[in-house]
């Protein structure tokens, strides 16, 4: 069978997932198994969403399986990565998600492909801000025109308190939510979400909708608003703008909800001390929420990362990759075992968002591996203690980005990408320049523009994530002349 020609999965499927089996490579078609029977097309499709376009889908129901091809291996990678420690739900049932050994889905002659093509098409119509969405397959799917970006949340039989950033949590899954505003009316604790597009908003009330927070209580019920966008004055417990750091925050917010119980999916990790709960801890990040990874202590923000390659990795490069995601305060690269790594960050909050996005990603050849580690701390090597430079102090760096409160980086955070955003250019520098720049560390430049009011900023696009990842390790603040170093960070947006 091709690699590129999916058919039902042989028999030896079944040794191939009990972990006796070393997992595939990054590939942008996932396998999805143990899919429940009554499960649609439209319910697949919408795992994917919220991290990319989905191109195609092949239902195997017979085997109770799936594969699902996204737009790009990146997405397909941040998928994997963000359902890694969270194991999503279709009809209150765990599916799983790993890697196939397929690169591509190719179903053209394949019986029974109508119903996906008709769900795929569906999807894209909300995706690219269609209402013209009049089929009586898309109706039959609930992908009605006029339905917007806000959902009204109702929560009942609220007999523990639910509160803003454990609605985030919940909902963030789904897509980039913008805003939310809670009360109470009729005695019900409510609230108002309002995300980025129509299509995150449909897809989270598919798959939340009657679903409870915790075991046995807090149901949601959830529809669609009537409100096209929710306007926010305070970004405090009661309402938040994710858009807007710069808001005033009123009275001092009270502590986040200590745990959040096992639902939606979400998975009781076994640590001591946990109490069979999910911790729950907030970000300074934009106020996002993270959900501790099951492996490693929670709470930690020190980080065990594997599978480098000792031929290239520095604690310098670490350093710059990871500070990325957060302010990187100590790098010890493992002497007898170079392979491995051990980076601390400002706090456990950063730590998870590094390991968001950068657990399962390629480096230097190899596919970077990061978890908490069992480490609270990264100890320096005593004096005369021989080290080969192996372990950095980067606590005083000025290269940390986060460390000014309210710095435009906050808003700036984005999966690693083939396509980088560059800053603080001097007019002297052209295009050229800066091509033959990126090109000399043996990138291949695929695009590049400057932004058209500021010619001090500009994209780059190159020819995999993996070239941009090293690009960005080997130039983020090289040195351009006229007391500019250049900045670089992943971008969100394609040439």
């Amino acid at each position: 069978m091709s690699n590129s020609t999916p058919a039902t999965d042989n028999g030896n499927d079944k040794k191939k997932f009990k972990g006796d089996r070393s997992p595939c490579s990054p590939s942008r078609v996932l396998h999805l198994r143990q899919i429940p029977s009554d499960v649609t097309e439209a319910e697949v499709i919408s795992l994917g969403l919220p991290f990319g376009k989905v191109t195609n889908v092949l239902m195997l129901k017979g085997k109770s399986q799936a594969l699902l091809e996204m737009a790009s291996e990146e997405a397909a990678v941040t998928m994997v990565n963000y359902y890694t420690p969270i194991t999503p739900q279709l009809r209150s049932k765990p599916v799983y998600i790993q890697y196939s050994h397929h690169r591509e889905l190719k179903t053209d002659n394949l019986p029974n492909q109508a119903r996906s093509q008709t769900a795929l098409q569906a999807v894209n119509a909300v995706q690219s801000g269609s209402v013209a969405v009049t089929s009586a397959r898309a109706d039959e799917r609930g992908l009605l025109p006029g339905q917007g970006s806000v959902l009204r949340i109702i929560v009942e039989n609220l007999f523990y308190p639910v509160t803003l950033d454990v609605l985030y949590q919940i909902f963030s899954k789904f897509g980039s939510v913008l805003r939310i505003i809670t009360f109470t009316k009729n005695n019900q604790f409510q609230a108002l979400l309002q995300y980025a597009d129509p299509a995150y908003a449909y897809h989270a009330k598919m798959a939340l909708d009657g679903q409870s927070i915790y075991t046995g209580s807090c149901t949601l019920r959830i529809d669609f608003s009537k409100l096209t966008s929710l306007k926010v004055k305070y970004n405090n417990d009661k309402s938040r703008d994710f858009t807007r750091i710069d808001l005033p925050s009123g009275d001092v917010q009270p502590p986040v909800e200590p745990c959040v119980a096992a639902a939606f999916g979400l998975p009781v990790p076994s640590v001591p001390g946990a109490l069979g709960c999910l911790a729950v801890t907030t970000s300074p990040l934009s106020g996002h929420v993270a959900a501790p990874s099951v492996t490693g202590v929670p709470g930690n923000s020190v980080l065990l990362v594997r599978n480098l390659n000792p031929e290239a990795i520095t604690p310098h490069g670490l350093f710059i990759l990871f500070g990325v995601y957060g302010d990187v305060h100590r790098v010890k690269i493992m002497f007898k075992k170079k392979e491995n790594a051990l980076v601390q960050m400002a706090d456990a909050a950063q730590a998870q968002l590094a390991i968001s996005h950068l657990n399962g990603q390629r480096l230097y050849g190899r596919v970077l591996r990061a978890t908490f580690s069992k480490h609270q701390t990264v100890q320096l090597p005593r004096e005369g203690q021989e080290d080969q430079g192996l372990t950095k102090d980067y606590s005083n760096s000025p290269l940390h980005r986060f460390k000014k409160p309210g710095s435009k980086n906050f808003q700036n955070i984005f999966p690693p990408s083939a396509t980088l955003h560059l800053s603080n250019i001097p007019h002297s520098v052209t295009v050229d320049d800066l091509k033959n720049l990126f090109a000399s560390t043996g990138s291949t430049v695929k695009a590049f523009r400057f932004f058209q009011k500021n010619c001090k900023m500009a994209l780059i696009q190159l020819g995999s994530v993996e070239e941009a990842v090293h690009a960005l390790i080997e130039l983020h603040n090289h040195d351009l002349g006229e007391n500019h170093h250049l900045r670089v960070s992943f971008s969100k947006s394609t040439i």
